[in-house]
């Protein structure tokens, strides 16, 4: 008998979206290697009926996944992880580029732009000196 490795849980009363609850565990899933690269993710349809969820709703994060470069679509062939690579570092230090130089335009100085960009990530993870939110 195989196993699935993707094994997802959507909690109709969770805060989050249940797209979002589907897109943060495929990427979830996809980082720590227990998707590995090349494995084949259900077709939108097949998803959305096994997880009782309408197809636009996955539909909504496999754009997202395929947005954040974890998940990559070939054509009739289907949907798959992504090769691993860094993908997502790629991604976020490209952001965080963009992030400066608009700072910078803006006339915010070093310590500004630092400041705004720390409050960010505040809001996002919450804050690790008080111990609140976690990584996510």
């Amino acid at each position: 008998m195989v196993l699935d490795p993707l094994q997802l849980v959507v909690d109709q009363d969770a805060a989050d979206a249940p797209y979002e609850q589907v897109r943060t565990q495929i990427a979830e899933q996809a980082r720590s290697g227990r998707l590995p690269a090349g494995f084949r993710l259900p077709t939108v349809r097949g998803l959305a009926g096994e997880l009782g969820l309408a197809a636009n709703t996955v539909a909504k994060a496999y754009r997202a996944l395929e947005s954040d470069g974890v998940i990559e679509t070939r054509g009739r062939n289907g949907t798959f992880v992504a090769a691993a690579g860094d993908a997502g570092a790629q991604q976020a230090a490209e952001a965080a580029l963009a992030f400066a130089q608009r700072a910078q335009r803006l006339g915010l100085d070093h310590q500004a732009a630092l400041s705004a960009a720390v409050t960010a990530l505040r809001a996002t993870y919450g804050d690790p000196e008080k111990g609140a939110g976690g990584e996510r």
